[in-house]
């Protein structure tokens, strides 16, 4: 197994990889599980010792395996980043729109255009785009 189909396999990880990256490749491994536990929208104590327990026990080791991450006192350190992963992670700055929000919003604008001309191919084009650019966006939503 790569380590793209490594990293790719499990929210979790995508996520462990996010943050080693926005915070510049080290992070204590507490705040690796307050920052995962949040994307995962819960916070609680029983919550954050089942993603603290996940990380230790799966995701940490399997990521040392492939020599994506280390992890030593606590610290985990980013190594590297397969080439290729950094194609299926959506990387958009903190006030910028993702893709699958302009997709949303240009479907919107088609949905309307559609039905004002009485265009039934458009309408339901526009349609099934916006269902596609709503799934991705809660899938993105997820992991970023």
């Amino acid at each position: 197994m790569g380590a793209t189909t490594t990293i790719l396999g499990n929210d979790r990880r995508m996520l462990m990889i996010e943050y080693l990256k926005e915070k510049e490749g080290h992070a204590e491994l507490r705040e690796l599980v307050e920052y995962i536990a949040e994307r995962e929208g819960d916070t609680d104590r029983k919550h954050r010792k089942s993603v603290y327990v996940s990380l230790v026990q799966t995701h940490i080791p399997k990521l040392e395996r492939e020599g994506v991450i280390t992890f030593n006192h606590g610290i985990v350190t980013l190594l590297k980043i397969p080439d290729d992963v950094t194609v299926y992670m959506e990387v958009v700055n903190k006030h910028d729109i993702s893709w699958s929000t302009f997709y949303m919003g240009t479907s919107l604008i088609f949905i309307i255009a559609g039905w004002y001309l009485g265009s039934m191919p458009l309408l339901l084009a526009a349609i099934v785009y916006l269902v596609i650019s709503l799934i991705h966006h809660n899938r993105v939503k997820r992991l970023f």
